[in-house]
């Protein structure tokens, strides 16, 4: 039984998220299939530079103690080792990528890789929708319950990325606009959703969620996030790989909200000038430079350390 006097996580928590794998090999790589050991060290040499652009920002301003990055084993090794070195916060992902059901990267054999970097969070990602797939939903939770179970007697830190994507039938009452859906569905999916993982006997220190569009959004979520005495279970809000104004009015309508601890962005920081870099219109070293004050940015925004932006 978890503790849940011990549950959650409520410090400030401005995550720069690069654990992208199939995605990142596929859309900037143009790699379709396995990856081979050459094409695997030049992922690994990109991913490098996010993390270079993560330390730049940490002496540009952004507080080391409640910065830190998620990455994966497979294109991340090296990086994980350094940063258990320096003692950063840091998030493992432990989903197989690119996968519509969510599955363990290393099977039974995942606890072991997590001993392998100690993170400080165990993070897995999962699809679901309470009002599809009954039978796929439980068997993704009897996996996450796993992860869990695991993390919690191992005394590390749980955070699930919840994406929930549209059945036919509710695009179709969105009349098949996605921005529609997320306006009006999603909310109500969001809180549904944490509640079917908490009743599988789940329990999430942070749930990292998609952009909601008002401050009462948040709050009924993080309500629901700590109901049955999760008093301490917290929210970061995740970039989506949306322009970086959407991501302002995320980010915006969460602030200050109590148990919004703050963000979870990737490919809106490092997308764009990672691709110039491998079209080699920006150098490694201005693409650091651009990562590191856009991440120094969503920082600022979040917090109000800048002027508020309208929208």
């Amino acid at each position: 039984m978890i503790d849940k006097q011990t549950l959650g996580y409520t410090k400030p928590l401005y995550i720069l998220a690069f654990d992208q794998r199939s995605s990142f090999s596929k859309e900037i790589f143009g790699i379709s299939s396995e990856v081979n050991e050459q094409e695997k060290q030049e992922i690994a040499s990109y991913k490098r530079i996010i993390y270079e652009a993560f330390e730049n920002a940490l002496a540009l301003g952004v507080p080391v103690e409640h910065a830190a990055f998620l990455c994966d084993e497979e294109f991340g090794d090296a990086i994980l080792r350094d940063a258990g070195q320096k003692r950063y916060t840091f998030l493992l992902a432990t989903e197989r990528s690119g996968q519509r059901e969510f599955d363990l990267n290393y099977g039974e054999e995942f606890a072991a890789h997590i001993e392998k970097y100690k993170p400080t969070f165990v993070k897995v990602l999962v699809r679901y929708n309470p009002e599809d797939d009954i039978a796929l939903n439980k068997r993704q939770c009897e996996k996450m319950k796993l992860v869990s179970d695991y993390a919690h007697e191992h005394g590390y830190k749980f955070l699930i990325e919840a994406l929930i994507p549209p059945t036919p039938n509710q695009m179709k009452e969105a009349g098949g606009e996605s921005k529609r859906f997320d306006v009006e569905t999603r909310p109500r999916l969001v809180k549904q959703t944490i509640k079917e993982i908490q009743d599988a006997g789940i329990e999430v220190d942070v749930w990292k969620i998609e952009g909601l569009e008002k401050r009462e959004e948040y709050q009924s979520v993080v309500a629901q996030a700590r109901a049955g005495g999760r008093e301490r279970v917290s929210i970061v809000i995740l970039g989506r790989h949306a322009p970086d104004r959407q991501v302002e009015h995320w980010l915006l309508a969460g602030r200050g909200v109590e148990g919004v601890i703050g963000f979870a962005i990737g490919r809106t920081i490092f997308w764009d000038p990672l691709v110039a870099v491998k079209k080699a219109s920006m150098t490694p070293a201005d693409a650091v430079v651009a990562m590191a004050r856009k991440y120094l940015h969503f920082y600022r925004v979040f917090t109000g350390e800048k002027e508020k932006i309208s929208f």
